[in-house]
C-alpha cells in the first residue's frame, strides 16, 4: 500500500535556546529587555515618519518599511521564544509550526529585498543627486516596495508549500527555540530533496540580487564620494550611507553564519547562537543604527515631543 503522505505529528517540541535551568531565567529577563527595546525603537520610527512631513521622504519611507518588518518579525519569534524560557514542556502546534516558517520566510527576504531598496536609493541620492528627486517618485518607491514583498510572499509560499509535503514519524523534537527549516528537515522520515532543491535555487537567486545589487550600488557610491573634492562632502556622503552599511553587515554575516556551516548536531547547536543576532538582535539595533547619528530623526523627535508637550 503507498503511503499517504500527511504528517502523524500532531504538535513539536521546541529544545530552546539552552537546556541549562539556572539560565532559564536570566534569559528570560535579557529577551523580554531586548523585545521591548525593539517594539518601542521600530514603533517610535513608524510614528515619527508619519507624523513628520520633514520625514516624507525616499530614505524614510523605505526605513518606515524596515520597521514595520522588524516589528512583525521579531514578533513571529520572541513570543515563543519567551515561553520556552518559563515553561517546562515547550510544545507548538503542526499548524503554529508551519504558520511560524511561513512568516519567518516572508519576513526574512522582505528584509533583505528592503535593503536591497535602500541601497538603490542612497545610489541614486549620492550618485545622482541632480535627479534624486525624479528619479525616487512615489510611483517607484511604491513598485519597489511592493516588489518586495512580493518576492517575500512567493518564497514563503513556496518554502510553507514544500515543508507540507513532509511527512513526520516519531521524532518531533526540534533543535532550536523556534520552528527553523534546517532543524526540521532533519525531523522529515520522506525525503527532503525537493525542499533542499528550493531552497538552493530560491535562496541562490535572493543571494545574487542582493549582493549584486548591494556590491554594484556601494561602488558606484565610493567612486563618487572618491571624486568629491571637498573632504566635508565626502565626509557628509559617507554619514549617509554608514547606517545603512551598518545594517547590511549585520544582516548578511549573521544569516551567512547561521546558514553556511556544515549540519551537524553541534553546529545546529552553535546556529542557535547565531540565530539570536538575526531573528532579536538585528531587528533591535535597526532603529538604534538609524536614529542614533541622524539628524532629521532626532529633530522630529524634538518637534513630536514639543507639540504634544504644548
Amino acid at each position: 500500500m503507498d503511503s499517504v503522505n500527511v504528517s502523524l505529528v500532531s504538535e513539536f517540541i521546541l529544545a530552546g535556546l539552552t537546556d541549562k535551568l539556572d539560565l532559564q531565567l536570566p534569559l528570560f529577563f535579557v529577551f523580554l529587555a531586548i523585545y521591548l527595546v525593539t517594539i518601542l525603537g521600530n514603533l517610535c520610527l513608524i510614528i515619527l515618519t508619519v507624523l513628520n512631513s520633514n520625514l516624507h521622504t525616499p530614505m524614510y519611507f523605505f526605513l518606515f518599511n524596515l520597521s514595520f518588518i522588524d516589528l512583525c518579525y521579531s514578533s513571529v519569534f520572541t513570543p515563543q521564544m519567551l515561553m520556552n524560557f518559563i515553561l517546562r514542556k515547550n510544545t507548538i502546534s503542526y499548524m503554529g509550526c508551519m504558520t511560524q516558517v511561513y512568516f519567518f520566510s516572508f519576513f526574512v527576504i522582505s528584509e533583505c529585498y528592503m535593503l536591497t531598496s535602500m541601497a538603490y536609493d542612497r545610489y541614486m541620492a549620492i550618485c545622482n543627486p541632480l535627479v534624486y528627486n525624479v528619479s525616487m517618485s512615489p510611483k517607484l518607491c511604491l513598485n519597489l516596495m511592493l516588489g518586495s514583498y512580493f518576492i517575500a510572499f512567493s518564497n514563503a509560499v513556496a518554502h510553507t508549500v514544500c515543508m507540507l509535503r513532509l511527512t513526520f514519524c516519531d521524532a518531533n523534537t526540534i533543535n532550536h527555540y523556534f520552528c527553523n527549516i534546517p532543524p526540521l528537515l532533519q525531523l522529515s522520515c520522506t525525503s527532503t530533496y525537493v525542499n533542499e532543491l528550493v531552497i538552493f535555487v530560491l535562496g541562490g537567486i535572493n543571494i545574487i540580487i542582493y549582493s549584486l545589487t548591494i556590491f554594484v550600488s556601494y561602488g558606484f557610491i565610493l567612486s563618487s564620494i572618491f571624486h568629491i573634492s571637498s573632504s566635508e562632502g565626502r565626509s557628509k556622503a559617507f554619514s549617509t550611507c554608514s547606517s545603512h552599511i551598518i545594517a547590511v553587515s549585520l544582516f548578511s554575516g549573521s544569516g551567512a553564519i547561521e546558514y553556511f556551516k556544515p549540519s551537524s548536531a553541534g553546529s545546529m547547536n552553535e546556529g542557535k547562537i547565531s540565530s539570536v543576532f538575526y531573528t532579536n538582535v538585528v531587528p533591535m539595533m535597526n532603529p538604534l543604527i538609524y536614529s542614533l547619528r541622524n539628524k532629521d530623526i532626532k529633530v522630529a523627535l524634538k518637534k513630536t515631543l514639543n507639540s504634544r508637550t504644548f
